[in-house]
C-alpha cells in the first residue's frame, strides 16, 4: 500500500510517499481501507517531533480517518467488514490502510459523505467536550471564540450557536470572519487591528464574556482572560501561535473569581468512553438537523499531503483541510 512517511523530524518538506506492507491488526484492532483522512494541528507538531506522542521511525502522521472496515480483530463484536466509518488513529492516517483500536471508530451516520467525516471527529469532539464537560456552557451566555475560522473554532462557533450562546467570534483578518459568520456568529472582532479587551467590554456592557474559547494561545492569552466576566472560565485547547507557551499571573483568576480550564479530548475520551459517545449522539443529531455543517475548505490528494501539512501550519488554513486518499 501507499504511506506518506515521516522518517526524520523536520519540517513537512521531508514527508515521502512510499510502498509499504499492510498494517497487521491486533485482536482489538479493525483494518481501515482509508478514503479520506483530516488533518489537524498535532500532525504539524508530531512530524517536527514537538508532541507529546514519537511515534517510532518510518511513521506516516494523519490523526484521523474516514473509509470502510477491510479486516476486524477477533475481539472486535461492533464492527463488520463493509461497515463505513470514522476513526481517530493518532497516526498513520496519511496512507490508504491503517490500524486502528475498536474503541475508537465510530459509524459514519448517513447522508456523511467520507470527507466530512474526515473532518469531524476531532474538531467537533473537542469542542463539544471543551464547552459542555469542561466550560458548563449555559444558554444565554457569551462565549468569546478566538481563531474562530480554524476547524476546532469553527466547530465551537456552532457547537456554542447550538447550546443557546450568544458568540462572539475573533480571528486575524476579515476573510477569516466571514467563514466564522456564515457559521452563525453573532458578533465578530478583527484581532488584527488591536483593542480585543475594549471591543469586549463595548460588546458585553462592561460584564466581560462568560466562556473564552482559545486554541491559540500567544500573546491575546491574558488580554483576553482580563476580559472574562465574573465567575468567567477560560479553556486552554491549544497553542497554534507557536512560539512560548503563554502564562497567567495567578491573581487574575482569583480576582475574576474565575477558572482556567484545561482541555484534553484525547485523554476525556479514553477515561470516559460513555459521555464521549454521548457527545457525538448529540453531535450526529444536530448535524442531521443542519445545525453544523463542517467546512472543508482544501482537499488533497495523497502525493500532496506535505502540502496539506504546511499551509495547516502556516496558519494558512480556514475550516478543515482533508487528504483524499482515495
Amino acid at each position: 500500500m501507499k504511506a506518506v512517511l515521516c522518517k526524520a523530524f523536520g519540517p513537512a518538506d521531508n514527508l515521502t510517499l512510499a510502498e509499504v506492507a499492510s498494517p497487521q491488526i491486533r485482536p482489538n484492532e479493525i483494518l481501515l481501507e482509508v478514503h479520506a483522512a483530516g488533518v489537524n494541528f498535532p500532525d504539524t507538531l508530531m512530524i517536527e517531533g514537538k508532541y507529546q506522542f514519537k511515534p517510532p521511525f518510518p511513521f506516516s502522521p494523519g490523526g484521523e480517518a474516514a473509509g470502510v472496515v477491510a479486516a476486524v480483530g477477533k475481539k472486535i463484536g461492533h464492527l463488520k467488514v463493509g461497515d463505513r466509518v470514522m476513526g481517530l488513529t493518532g497516526w498513520g492516517s496519511f496512507a490508504e490502510q491503517v490500524a486502528v483500536p475498536g474503541h475508537n471508530v465510530l459509524p459514519i451516520p448517513p447522508g456523511m459523505d467520507f470527507e466530512t467525516a474526515a473532518a469531524f471527529s476531532m474538531t467537533y469532539g473537542t469542542s463539544m467536550h471543551a464547552l459542555k464537560q469542561r466550560a458548563n456552557l449555559q444558554p444565554g451566555e457569551t462565549l468569546l471564540v478566538l481563531g474562530a475560522s480554524g476547524g476546532v473554532g469553527l466547530a465551537a462557533v456552532e457547537i456554542g450557536k447550538a447550546m443557546g450562546a450568544r458568540v462572539i467570534a475573533a480571528a486575524s483578518s476579515e476573510e477569516k470572519l466571514d467563514v466564522a459568520k456564515n457559521a452563525g456568529a453573532d458578533e465578530l472582532i478583527d484581532y488584527s487591528q488591536g483593542g480585543l479587551k475594549e471591543r469586549l467590554k463595548e460588546l458585553t456592557g462592561g460584564q466581560g464574556v462568560d466562556v473564552i474559547y482559545d486554541p491559540v494561545g500567544g500573546q491575546l492569552f491574558e488580554e483576553a482572560f482580563r476580559s472574562i466576566a465574573w465567575n468567567g472560565r477560560m479553556l486552554v485547547v491549544g497553542f497554534a501561535a507557536g512560539g512560548e507557551i503563554p502564562a497567567l499571573p495567578a491573581n487574575l483568576p482569583l480576582l475574576k473569581g474565575a477558572a482556567l480550564v484545561g482541555v484534553f479530548w484525547g485523554a476525556f475520551a479514553q477515561r470516559q468512553p460513555q459521555d464521549n459517545a454521548a457527545n457525538f449522539r448529540q453531535l450526529f443529531a444536530w448535524h442531521a438537523e443542519g445545525r453544523l455543517k463542517p467546512l472543508v475548505s482544501q482537499r488533497f490528494a495523497l502525493e500532496d499531503t506535505a502540502r496539506a501539512i504546511d499551509t495547516l501550519g502556516r496558519r494558512k488554513a480556514v475550516g478543515k483541510l482533508v487528504v483524499k486518499v482515495r
